[in-house]
């Protein structure tokens, strides 16, 4: 059975229809009973949501409803503005729950949680309840892991390092006020996967943030959400990696650089130290500068 994030009636937004929302979800991993929102610039990808059945869909002001009976379809003038209303105005967070735990050479794990053979804890950190570790994994003091993670085999994580962070909603209500967006994803560090001190890794807004194979971020690094690394990928300390921007596999981000929300780093590109990329880097590319050129 799928977990169950919230529970809203759908009958607040169409009185004709009687089902429960209990999730989010995009257009890129859909759902039944969940919350969505299509902009004008995705409608071409809408074709998916034939494919499940008794979700909200916030829909382009202007543009024709699809015909899928199964969802309710509300016109918005800004869909994403109108998606994360719909958190406000029904009260939804996604904010860590106290649950019991025991304790391990003086770190709190959490019920449920789950490591291998050969891994070691070190005290002051929190290990949440839906955490799977894998074998012979280090994980230093201070290490907090929450929400949804799957750590594999050889990992390393360093002092005070946080993974699974709530990541930051820049959205606004109609008023100018904050309208945060929860954020329900989780995180995946795959074998050999190194963090280095002091670092944040984000958890998705919806799927996964993913640092594959061998990838190694340095330490006082931001991650944001869904962020995706390729394997054997190096960022160097105090870089910030925005939402949704990626790499290929064995990118090099030289310290201090900014990546901008949705771009990428091409397979054994190199970004420059200091660099602020704007735009995509094509594989095997050197880049660097303000913007990055």
């Amino acid at each position: 059975m799928e977990k169950e994030f919230f529970r809203v009636n759908i009958n607040k937004y169409d009185k004709t229809k009687d089902f429960v929302i209990t999730r989010a979800a995009s257009l890129n991993a859909p759902h039944d009973h969940s919350v969505m929102f299509c902009t004008k610039d995705h409608l071409a990808e809408s074709g998916v949501l034939g494919e499940v059945k008794d979700c909200l869909v916030f829909w382009p002001e202007g543009e024709e409803f699809p015909d899928l009976p199964q969802h309710v379809f509300v016109h918005a003038k800004d869909p994403r503005q109108a998606y994360a209303m719909f958190f406000s105005d029904n009260n939804i967070t996604y904010l860590p729950k106290p649950c019991e735990y025991k304790v391990v050479n003086n770190s709190f794990i959490a019920e449920g949680a789950k490591s291998g053979e050969g891994t070691v804890f070190l005290p002051g950190g929190y290990i949440d309840a839906e955490v799977v570790i894998g074998k012979d994994c280090y994980i230093g003091a201070g290490v907090k892991i929450m929400g949804r993670a799957k750590i594999g085999n050889n990992v390393v994580i360093r002092e005070n390092s946080v993974i699974g962070a709530d990541g930051l909603s820049t959205m606004r209500k109609p008023d100018g006020s904050p309208a945060t967006i929860p954020q329900f994803g989780g995180v995946i560090l795959e074998d050999g996967v190194q963090i280095g001190a002091n670092t944040v890794i984000a958890r998705a807004a919806i799927d996964d943030t993913v640092l594959h194979e061998g990838t190694k971020v340095d330490n006082s690094a931001f991650i944001s959400h869904n962020v995706e690394l390729g394997k054997y990928t190096f960022v160097v300390g105090e870089t910030i990696m925005f939402g949704s921007s990626s790499t290929g596999e064995c990118a090099y981000i030289s310290g201090n650089s900014t990546i901008r929300e949705g771009h990428h780093v091409g397979a054994h590109a190199m970004v420059g130290m200091g660099s602020n990329v704007v735009k995509n880097v094509p594989d095997g590319a050197v880049v660097k500068g303000n913007p990055a050129k």
